[in-house]
């Protein structure tokens, strides 16, 4: 694997530290809801399918 693919990764992963840390992810833990789903689970989730997409595109880029 490429050098500037590992790097973005890597910034990915302290990213994703950052986004599923407890200070930020309790921003989000509130009474509303969003189709019946409290807005801590869409936070996480939709943190979480991001990071699959972009590491996902990260990969593609590698093996080409």
């Amino acid at each position: 694997m490429k050098k500037r693919h590992e790097q973005k990764l890597v910034i990915l992963s302290v990213g994703l530290m950052i986004a599923f840390s407890i200070p930020i992810s309790l921003l989000f833990n509130s009474e509303k809801e969003v189709l019946g789903y409290p807005m801590i689970l869409i936070y996480l989730f939709v943190i979480w399918m991001i990071s699959i997409v972009i590491s996902f595109v990260i990969i593609k880029r590698h093996d080409e």
